[in-house]
């Protein structure tokens, strides 16, 4: 649909970066930190870093902050690591924690950006995992208890509260995030066991804080990627169909509404993956009503129907964005209308309108982009730039399609790229690059770390300077720091 003027976005629009505590904030055992299960890894893709370092957010929060501050960002959406509030996840809380989450809290307000706290974003405490992790009912009691702590102690600073940061990837890529146990008899079935013990620790959570603090909102955080069909043949549509199912609305069905997504139910009884329900996990469930939705999106996907050939499934231990398909249910298929970034990925700005409004139309709550952005092999060059007008091009077209998402009659209240400054990539390490601001270190060489603002960080302060009216002009003089 087209249109011959389109509607400005809203007044007070979030404008913003995201990025994760154990992707940046470095500084892995200090001031009593406990272990977490990114921290417990032994194994990396090979060539890339591990986690204890990262980006010394820990240590240059005040620079960093005052960076975002000079680009613009109205809000920053971090997360809080679990294992910095409770060392052991479920025994005595670490106050040093929970002093450098204030710190960081007061240093964003002072600067009059909003604060956009995830609970949980990967980093289970190790101490946790031990025990069973997700598959193990204590661990629901144990996230209830630590989100009560961190309400108690922000809750009167921060209005927007995101709980698990992209479940549905935990559980369809399980042996990339750490949550798929291959030494089980059944791993899948554990895996929805996983899956329903965190939906119910999802809704507990937004009870709580709803009632402990009734002015601040609360939403899930799924990546949602809408899935095509490869051709008009109704089969194609019918394996979309399925796989829309079971990677997007099984999670926000749960969320909004209190009830498995019917079709993604058949699915697991089929399979003997049916989760147990504890008593009064039925009564949580339907209980529990997010204020919004946040979700991530980088890419579409394409499926074909299932061949029967046994060749379905794709190894899940890859990138999640990459092709995926599962027998008798759906095939991964390349979609011949989109470019692909030097990663493998789709690239589908057209699809992030199309997902909007699917996410809409289905749940008619108000949305926040949190997760958008293009990972690239970032270079620092001779005269101190980085020029990175890729990242440019692919950030204008997707607020682009926004705006023209938001002219259709879609409320989105926020847009958080990925990432507010260099990081580790789950899958690449450093070397793929998302942030707005370069940090000056490679794979196995911490260097200095110094902050250099990007080409893209002084594009996108004139993009929240005029509320998303001017964002066509790469070419300007675009230089922050």
């Amino acid at each position: 649909m087209k249109y011959q003027t389109l509607r400005p976005f809203p007044p007070h629009f979030l404008w913003g970066a995201s990025t994760s505590a154990y992707q940046v904030e470095g500084a892995w055992n200090e001031d009593g930190k406990g272990p977490s299960v990114i921290d417990a890894r032994t194994h990396y893709p090979e060539g890339t870093a591990d986690y204890r370092a990262a980006s010394d957010h820990y240590h240059r929060y005040r620079e960093d902050v005052a960076l975002f501050a000079e680009i613009g960002f109205k809000a920053y959406r971090f997360s809080i690591a679990w294992t910095r509030v409770i060392p052991d996840g479920d025994g005595e809380v670490n106050p040093a924690g929970l002093d450098y989450y204030r710190r960081l809290i007061d240093e964003l307000l002072s600067r009059g950006i909003e604060p956009v706290v995830t609970l949980y974003h990967f980093d289970l405490p190790q101490a946790l995992q031990a025990r069973g992790g997700w598959a193990n009912r204590a661990t629901v009691d144990a996230f209830e208890r630590y989100a009560r702590i961190v309400f108690e102690a922000f809750g009167e600073s921060i209005k927007y509260w995101l709980t698990i940061n992209e479940q549905n990837m935990m559980i369809l890529h399980g042996a990339a995030l750490g949550t798929l146990d291959t030494q089980l008899e059944n791993p899948r079935r554990d895996l929805y066991q996983q899956n329903h013990n965190m939906l119910v620790a999802q809704a507990r959570v937004i009870d709580l804080l709803h009632q402990m603090h009734p002015a601040a909102k609360i939403g899930p955080a799924p990546n949602i990627s809408l899935i095509y069909p490869a051709s008009a043949r109704p089969e194609d549509v019918m394996a979309a169909f399925n796989y829309n199912a079971i990677r997007n609305w099984l999670y926000l069905d749960m969320a909004v509404w209190g009830r498995y997504n019917s079709l993604v139910w058949r699915y697991l009884e089929e399979r003997g993956w049916t989760p147990v329900f504890s008593p009064g996990d039925r009564e949580v469930l339907e209980s529990a009503r997010p204020d919004f939705i946040a979700f991530n999106y980088y890419t579409s996907q394409t499926v074909e129907a299932s061949r029967g050939d046994g060749q379905d499934e794709v190894a899940r231990a890859g990138d999640q964005h990459m092709k995926s398909g599962e027998d008798g249910v759906h095939r991964g298929a390349g979609n011949p209308f989109l470019p692909k970034n030097a990663f493998g990925w789709e690239i589908d700005p057209v699809g992030f309108r199309n997902t909007l409004r699917a996410l809409w139309d289905r749940y008619q709550l108000p949305l926040i982009v949190t997760e958008n952005g293009l990972g690239a092999f970032d270079r620092l060059d001779d005269d101190g730039q980085v020029r990175d007008p890729y990242r440019i091009d692919y950030l204008r077209r997707h607020i682009e399609q926004l705006q023209l998402a938001i002219t259709d009659g879609v409320a989105v209240f926020g847009y958080m790229p990925w990432s507010a400054i260099d990081l580790i990539s789950t899958h690449q390490g450093c070397s793929k690059r998302y942030g707005f601001i370069y940090v000056n270190r490679d794979e196995f060489d911490l260097k200095d770390m110094r902050r250099i603002g990007k080409q893209s960080a002084g594009w996108y302060r004139q993009v929240i300077a005029s509320n998303g009216l001017d964002f066509y002009d790469p070419l300007r003089d675009n230089t922050v720091g």
